[in-house]
């Protein structure tokens, strides 16, 4: 919902004037004053995020990300301390930009020759036409949705119908590529979680077990970085947890918030009481939709949670498995 609203380049006709393309914008000769700059990166994000707050909440938010929003949520966190109450990470995508940054490795970043601004190169362009096809098929959609739910039954008519929406935009295709040539950010995704440890910033990971692209073992990390972050790995659930089983992650959203601003007097979400918060705990959760119920696991990781318990509790999940079977 952030393209632009006008092309950020015109063509060039052989008597010097230029013209529209209606259908496509970004693929024109000569860029506009306005889109000089302009690079879909990681740093254009956080600070898209920065004015929205600024400007329209006008106080300090708790910050939720998923996928590569979740990069942006940490690294918006990381430059804005003071605009952020707390971070929650639903299977955060950890590490994006395959350029170097220009800041950080100005030398290495003048080998490559373009790094997402327009005018797109031309052999970008040709490039970006033969992939866009592909991908903003409605097919092909329909075809990622079913990867990354793991529960078919989910209703993801919606998002189908956003991301069509967006495929039309006639930015899209540029739009995609500056996003794909985008450098790094100035800050990896470790750096912007060890600024965001530095400066107190209260992170909460929250990850769907079956996700196919950003597994588990990504959060798990995160988790060993900051022992101290309760982890919540939910199961079924896929790549957006938040969108599969909204009850459930809306539950443990606010009961982690409660806990903060209680300053701890109140326990964390399927804790027993406050001292359990070092340990490892799996319960199942219950809730109704549309008249039936439904049932999640939970595995909530302490601040003693180690490689061990992982492998513990692997066990334990394949023994439950084994006496289940007729």
């Amino acid at each position: 919902m952030s393209l632009p609203f006008e092309d950020p380049t015109a063509r060039s006709n052989e008597g010097g004037t230029t013209e529209r393309k209606d259908k496509v914008w970004g693929f024109g000769d000569d860029v506009e004053p306005w889109a000089s700059q302009l690079v879909f990166s990681m740093d254009l994000w956080q600070d898209q995020v920065r004015y929205f707050i600024e400007e329209v909440i006008r106080e300090p938010v708790y910050i939720v990300g998923n996928s590569l929003g979740g990069f942006v949520a940490v690294y918006f966190a990381a430059c804005n301390p003071q605009l952020v109450k707390g971070v929650t990470l639903l299977n955060a995508t950890p590490f994006w930009g395959f350029l170097p940054n220009p800041v950080k490795s100005p030398r290495l970043a003048k080998i490559f020759p373009w790094s997402g601004t327009f005018p797109l190169p031309a052999s970008v362009r040709k490039l970006t036409e033969l992939i866009w096809q592909k991908i903003s098929d409605p097919g092909s959609i329909a075809e990622v949705l079913k990867q990354v739910y793991v529960d078919h039954s989910t209703n993801a008519d919606k998002v189908f119908s956003r991301i069509l929406e967006t495929t039309q935009h006639p930015a899209a295709a540029a739009s995609f590529a500056s996003i794909m040539f985008a450098p790094q950010g100035q800050l990896s995704f470790r750096e912007a979680l060890s600024r965001c440890q530095m400066n107190d910033v209260p992170i909460c990971l929250m990850y769907g077990k079956e996700d196919p692209w950003v597994k588990p073992i990504w959060g798990l990390q995160v988790k060993r970085q900051l022992p101290e972050a309760p982890y919540y790995e939910l199961s079924p659930a896929g790549h957006c947890p938040h969108d599969e089983v909204p009850e459930v992650v809306n539950y443990l959203l606010r009961g982690w918030i409660k806990n903060l601003e209680s300053e701890g007097s109140v326990a964390l979400p399927v804790l027993d009481d406050i001292d359990s918060i070092q340990y490892s705990i799996a319960k199942d959760l219950e809730f109704v939709r549309e008249g039936s119920k439904k049932s999640v696991r939970v595995q909530f990781h302490g601040s003693s949670f180690s490689l061990w318990n992982r492998i513990g509790s692997f066990i334990t999940s394949r023994f439950r498995k084994l006496e289940t079977k007729p």
